[in-house]
């Protein structure tokens, strides 16, 4: 898979709102054939398979020891200590991103029914079941549990358990409720299997996705704490959950700090998948509010890594004695598993936001380059993608295969579509601002506002408003360096950053009018796409669709990405998608940068190289050096 949300929890610095994004598309799915065990009953003569693929190839075979990226010998000790942004006041997955702020130790503490090898685009192996099977028309996949699979507690992980994880997801959270609506009916077909039945055949990816399910104990959460009270799966909670991965919760300081120590019994450590993996015997994370406060903390050694997401502060603020003297290292890891949009969102529930002409003269009033020299030292490049980074990005005009699709819209997308290829304007000069200004004048006034007394205003005199919701302090700049050009197109502009829980309650009621937003896109979209931008979860509250799209020609070309019958037309529906978002001016696109930067203590090995799909790797694939620790010297 390219990316999943553990991926994204375990860097702790992404959103535990994000959904998993790793659904793929592709040719049939195929794996090595499996000899069923005698003691259990066949629904049918399909083949069990120990591996899922949508790209064709599998690379480990059945019998297979461990992934080659791995350190089957890797020391197991030692701690880490991680930094996270932000805060958490909830250890419940299943309300992720409708209320509170969760945990990144959640990602370590559940397993998935199947996990992705990173040095293979779109394959997933085994891990709570040990193989799946399903018909060639992907109409349904079922899933059989490995027999020494255990709760924390030492209770068998169960089909009951799937059951419960699944329609509680469902039930509970939208982003789980659009990924896999599909799935109409799930239920125990033998002793360690759960079937999963889709509501139609054809669908490619449901197999697969289904694999990336997030498994929870239901015994538990329809259980007792300690103080006799009923668990509820509905609430937000600080109560240290039961899980079946590699580590559990040894303490927590809510919102501030999280420790988590190994399971020395943990069941899952001789699978294959997990050979080599999770070597450290506890994990810290870390919360800071700001990242200019959190590099102080790692500079005086009070955090083994820091993730940099300034392009001034790695510029910059990395001169410190440790550094000169190489006992803290700077890396940067290349972005190979995904796309990205990052972008000014701009809320298109708002009124004046309805006419695509005052959306598009809001992207001519940025100036990308004048904020890539004075901000970030040149480091940047300007998105013109959803997908961008990847071969899924669009270019020039449509051809073959996404030229037929986009005719057959023809009469429901822009007409530059067809006419134009997509670019961002051109600033950095005060000879380019000026045209990019007049550009957005035209557009404004074709929309039907005017300037009076140096306010943009409507026909009834109302002024055009926009405030910038933000919230860190390195987004309040770059919506500061914004403000001034809305301000010169008569734009009444402000900026106002908020605390974590009110930022987080503004975006689940979408009470904002722009927000800087970034979606990550896998190499191979599916049915991610509906809850990115489809009409059905505009108006769902908690929903991934922040920009509040509902277009009919987007609706249409999601199916068209979701039921794409081989990779070739994967890619031509992701271009004529990619094509029609970009035309409709629903962002303003910003900028991006192909590595993930990161500084370390250098007291930390991994094997190599590192996989291709994994960037950094971290913490997952490392462990502690005992022997370049000692030569840096103890922590602070």
């Amino acid at each position: 898979m390219a990316i999943t949300r553990r991926d994204l929890l375990l860097t702790g610095t992404a959103s535990a709102a994000l959904p998993a994004l790793g659904s793929l598309l592709g040719v049939p799915v195929i794996g090595a054939v499996e000899a069923q065990s005698a003691s259990e009953p066949a629904s049918n003569a399909l083949p069990w398979r120990h591996a899922l693929s949508l790209f064709g190839d599998i690379k480990y075979p059945a019998d297979f020891k461990r992934f080659d990226y791995v350190n089957p010998d890797a020391p197991k000790g030692g701690v880490a200590r991680l930094i996270s942004l932000g805060t958490f006041d909830n250890f419940n997955l299943a309300v992720a991103g409708i209320k509170g702020s969760l945990a990144p130790a959640a990602a370590l503490i559940y397993e998935t029914l199947m996990t992705r090898a990173q040095d293979e685009v779109a394959t997933e192996y085994g891990e709570l079941a040990e193989s799946a099977q399903h018909p060639d028309d992907f109409s349904w996949v079922t899933y059989r549990l490995r027999k020494e699979a255990r709760w924390h507690d030492g209770k068998p992980v169960t089909p009951e358990d799937v059951i419960f994880s699944l329609e509680s997801l469902k039930k509970l959270s939208p982003m789980y409720a659009s990924y896999y609506r599909h799935v109409t009916k799930v239920e125990k077909s033998g002793e360690r299997d759960v079937k999963f039945t889709f509501d139609a055949p054809g669908n490619r990816e449901l197999p697969t996705i289904v694999g990336e399910l997030t498994v929870l104990p239901k015994h538990w959460w329809e259980g007792t704490d300690a103080q006799g009270r009923k668990r509820d799966i509905s609430a937000t909670t600080l109560e240290p959950p039961l899980g079946s991965g590699p580590y559990k919760i040894k303490e927590f300081v809510p919102g501030r700090s999280i420790k988590l120590e190994r399971v020395k019994d943990y069941w899952g450590a001789n699978v294959p998948s997990q050979i080599g993996t999770n070597n450290f015997d506890e994990l810290r994370f870390e919360f800071f509010r700001d990242n200019v406060v959190a590099l102080e903390a790692f500079k005086a050694d009070q955090a083994d890594w820091i993730a940099e997401n300034s392009a001034k502060q790695w510029a910059t603020a990395y001169d410190f004695p440790a550094v000169a003297e190489k006992r803290v290292v700077k890396e940067e890891f290349p972005i190979n598993d995904s796309g990205r949009m990052q972008a000014f969102a701009i809320n298109n529930r708002r009124d004046q936001f309805k006419d695509a002409r005052v959306r598009r003269a809001f992207n001519y009033a940025f100036d990308f380059e004048e904020m890539n020299k004075q901000l970030f030292f040149g480091q940047y490049k300007r998105i013109d993608s959803y997908f961008y980074g990847t071969e899924l990005a669009s270019s020039g005009l449509p051809q073959g295969e996404e030229l037929q699709l986009l005719e057959s819209l023809r009469d429901k997308v822009p007409p530059e579509v067809f006419t134009t290829a997509y670019q961002n304007p051109v600033g950095g000069n005060s000879d380019a601002v000026r045209a990019n200004l007049r550009e957005a004048a035209k557009l404004l006034k074709e929309a039907g506002l005017e300037i009076r007394d140096h306010k943009l205003v409507d026909s009834s005199g109302k002024p055009l408003t926009v405030e910038i919701l933000v919230q860190y302090p390195p987004d309040e700049r770059i919506a500061l360096f914004y403000k001034p050009s809305l301000e010169r197109m008569g734009v009444t502009a402000s900026v106002r950053m908020v605390d974590d829980a009110q930022y987080q309650n503004r975006l689940r009621s979408f009470d904002f009018d722009m927000i800087i937003y970034s979606q990550g896109e896998s190499l191979s979209p599916g049915n991610e796409q509906r809850e990115f931008w489809g009409s059905q979860t505009a108006d769902i509250p908690g929903s991934s669709n922040l920009i509040g799209i509902k277009n009919p020609a987007i609706d249409a070309l999601i199916e068209k990405v979701i039921f794409a019958k081989d990779r070739s037309a994967l890619v031509a529906a992701t271009h004529a998608l990619d094509r029609v978002l970009l035309w409709n001016f629903y962002v303003v696109p910003q900028f991006s940068y192909p590595f993930s930067r990161y500084a370390r203590w250098d007291r930390f090995s991994h094997a190599e190289p590192l996989p291709k799909y994994g960037r950094s790797g971290l913490p997952t694939l490392w462990w502690y050096d005992a022997d370049k620790a000692a030569r840096i010297g103890k922590r602070s």
